[in-house]
């Protein structure tokens, strides 16, 4: 059976949660579409969080790869658009902080997303799970390891679907902050199980 490696990430800054955990956990040995997940959490550390991006990918040698990260203060599910070859943003989990730095001084400024995000994007609002595509991964871990990834890929001269998903705070994270749109876990959960099928069907 076909492998699809999805990652989240640990908690990081001042959210105490990060659902994309939640996510990667609860499905992680289940069969969506027709891959098998292989679930794992990656570091909130620009010095590894690529690299072991990277690592499970040649260990498990998937068909497709999906990263997910939380954006706090967005209300859709977000499939990006496009990473850019910077790191910047605040320090991360190990205090590392980057001030414009390339993720790769050889690599492309920016590499666009192999997912169908159109697709995705469509057939989540048909489902009444409010989402669009973003343009902008931003510049922090979430956009460092989608362009790692899919550099990768570009290198390696492979062709599978790969890129990265943010999605809204849960309402666990509402509760502490009450500003933050959220969605409950399970839709998130269920957002991203669809995903997937999406994907298993384009593929």
């Amino acid at each position: 059976m076909n492998t699809l490696l999805l990652t989240g990430f640990e908690p990081f800054l001042n959210f105490s949660i990060n659902p994309t955990e939640e996510i990667v956990k609860e499905l992680n040995g289940q069969v969506v579409g027709s891959y098998q997940i292989i679930g794992k959490v990656l570091p909130v550390d620009f010095n590894t969080a690529g690299n072991e991006l990277l690592n499970l990918f040649h260990t498990y040698n998937p068909s497709a790869v999906i990263s997910l990260g939380l954006a706090g203060g967005r209300y859709k599910i977000t499939p990006e658009r496009i990473a850019i070859n910077c790191n910047d943003g605040a320090a991360d989990n190990k205090g590392n902080k980057y001030v414009g730095s390339k993720i790769d001084p050889e690599g492309q400024d920016g590499l666009f997303t192999t997912l169908p995000i159109q697709i995705i994007v469509d057939e989540l609002n048909e489902r009444n799970l409010p989402a669009e595509i973003s343009n902008t991964a931003g510049t922090y871990l979430c956009n460092n390891v989608m362009y790692q990834m899919l550099n990768e890929l570009q290198k390696l001269g492979k062709q599978i679907p790969s890129g990265f998903i943010h999605i809204p705070a849960s309402h666990e994270l509402a509760v502490i902050d009450r500003k933050l749109p959220s969605w409950s876990q399970s839709d998130l959960t269920n957002a991203i199980r669809l995903v997937i099928e999406v994907i298993s069907r384009n593929d």
